[in-house]
């Protein structure tokens, strides 16, 4: 079953007379429980990706559909709410609040979401990643590779269908990445939760169930934007 759809997505920064074109027609579809990597050269328009399909932002042009709503028609609260019900989002740099525990950072987006035996479902997170013995340490006690499975538990916590994840592994050594990301696809592959990955790194992709390669703004290897592609 479908999840994901994109509808000739463009999105265009403009400042001043100047405008850049980050996407420019992309297609794509995502079935729901389905593991797939985003890769590209930096400037790609991978990470502008990721930030509408979370509805951080909001196409230029095009359609964005997530279980057949399209979120492109949502106002900013509309699509901030539809974010928390939704979607996780685990970013590079992990954002983790510094001063909280692991485990404390994991219970708040469960606190702010009204949920019920917070505690108990903030710590099966972080002993099923491989954090059990770590729960009451904060994020400067913590390992790279600690920190993003914390990250990937903040993520997860009010199960999310869709999780975003933007060149998460990038800062981490190839060994700490390949767990971190061997934790992330075998969690969401148990719970059914789709799974978007961005990154440069091929090794990472593989991980995956499918791999998509994003090029000015187009996938090149889907063989629905092939035509634009040869004409772009």
């Amino acid at each position: 079953m479908e999840l994901l759809r994109l509808e000739k997505v463009f999105k265009i920064y403009k400042e001043g007379d100047v405008e850049a074109v980050a996407l420019r027609g992309a297609n794509l579809t995502v079935e729901a429980g389905s593991s797939v990597s985003i890769v590209g050269r930096s400037g790609a328009g991978k990470s502008t990706l990721l930030h509408l399909i979370g509805g951080l932002m909001v196409p230029s042009a095009g359609k964005i559909l997530i279980d057949g709503q399209d979120i492109g028609r949502l106002n900013e609260a509309e699509r901030s709410e539809f974010r928390r019900q939704n979607v996780g989002i685990v970013y590079q740099d992990n954002n983790l609040i510094p001063f909280l525990t692991a485990l404390e950072n994991v219970e708040l987006p469960l606190r702010l979401g009204g949920k019920s035996q917070v505690r108990p479902r903030a710590k099966e997170l972080l002993e099923v990643l491989g954090l059990g013995n770590r729960l009451n340490h904060k994020g400067a006690f913590l390992s790279g590779g600690e920190r993003q499975r914390v990250a990937i538990a903040v993520a997860l916590a009010n199960n999310p269908r869709l999780l975003l994840a933007d060149e998460l592994t990038g800062e981490l050594d190839s060994h700490t990445a390949e767990g971190v990301m061997k934790s992330l696809t075998e969690f969401c592959s148990d719970l059914g939760n789709t799974l978007i990955v961005v990154t440069h790194n091929p090794s990472v992709a593989k991980k995956t169930q499918r791999q998509v390669r994003l090029h000015d703004g187009l996938f090149v290897d889907d063989q629905e934007n092939a035509m634009e592609v040869h004409y772009a």
